[in-house]
């Protein structure tokens, strides 16, 4: 038998550094040819273990001279390591390998291709986007609270298919055991008070489309966080409200607010709140402070991208 292979390659200095989920992805391609691939272009690569940390081996991985950063996975693996480039403000490849690609699908990547995202690391264009922060933690997407959120701590509830996520909503909101978070924003030097189902905050806007499926946002640099909140109302209001929703046609619904601003602070009356932030399950102690850090993000997007052909473009 032979013996197992090393997984884990050399970090040489001065080379960009790939960090890969090999639990990510629909096998299309495999961990090791995407790894394959990012040597043959003299990218450095580890595969990601089970109870590894992400920030903490990309870290490791500047400190041995990495240039730049990437992680191919889904988008909570991603935040884990863009944090750590943000805050070294060093550049940032995100290759789309996990199952929905949000942000590597707004950032203009082909989220059909992960292969695709490699040249970023050698030939790329930079461009600067935003973060969002929520007590100390990154999130590149959206942190949801609320109905959605406990989906995402149910095992039995959690799926992978966003439209399935959305149906599971109605029931939850309609049923006896809804338990409505009694929550306040202070935002713009004033107090508002809510009863909300669920909040959605979100890094700049998704202009906002359906429940089924976030469609997406038409700018990563907008420099404002923008927060989605569905009140607890009469049954009829909400039915209303939810198949506005279903459909993306919410403008000035009744049931529906929503907030745009730099900063906020969400205040709660309970110790800790269930939370997603990306799609990943974590416990939050309130109040829960929120700011968009504008730029703080050097992402480096392939020639072939959206932004890489309108970089190109601009330079003829």
């Amino acid at each position: 038998m032979d013996a197992p292979r090393d997984r884990r390659r050399r970090l040489v200095p001065g080379r960009p550094f790939l960090l890969v989920n090999p639990r990510s992805g629909d096998g299309s391609p495999t961990a090791d040819e995407l790894v394959a691939e990012a040597n043959a272009l003299g990218v450095e690569t580890e595969l990601l273990g089970e109870d590894a940390d992400a920030a903490e081996l990309a870290r490791a991985a500047l400190a041995r001279g990495a240039t730049a950063l990437g992680v191919a996975g889904g988008d909570g693996t991603l935040a884990d390591v863009a944090q750590v480039a943000a805050d070294e403000d060093v550049p940032f490849v995100a290759v789309p390998f996990g199952t929905r690609n949000h942000f590597a699908r707004d950032a203009g990547y082909d989220r059909e291709d992960p292969l695709a995202a490699l040249p970023a690391f050698t030939v790329g264009v930079e461009r600067r986007v935003d973060v969002g922060v929520v007590c100390g933690r990154l999130f590149l997407n959206n942190v949801s609270l609320g109905v959605y959120a406990a989906f995402v701590h149910d095992e039995a509830q959690r799926t992978k298919n966003r439209a399935l996520a959305g149906l599971r909503m109605v029931p939850a909101v309609f049923g006896r055991s809804r338990r409505p978070l009694d929550l306040s924003f202070a935002v713009d030097g004033r107090r508002e008070h809510h009863r909300a189902l669920v909040v959605l905050v979100a890094n700049n806007d998704y202009g906002f489309q359906t429940l089924a499926d976030l469609e997406g946002r038409e700018r990563l640099d907008e420099g404002q966080l923008h927060a989605y909140v569905i009140e607890a109302a009469k049954r009829r209001t909400l039915l209303a409200l939810l198949w506005r929703v279903l459909r993306g046609r919410v403008e000035r619904a009744a049931g529906w607010v929503e907030y745009a601003a730099e900063s906020f602070r969400v205040e709660f009356h309970r110790p800790r709140l269930q939370a997603a932030i990306d799609g990943e399950p974590i416990v939050l102690e309130p109040p829960f402070d929120f700011e968009v850090r504008a730029g703080a993000l050097r992402l480096l997007v392939p020639p072939s991208s959206r932004d890489g052909e309108a970089a190109a473009d601009a330079r003829q």
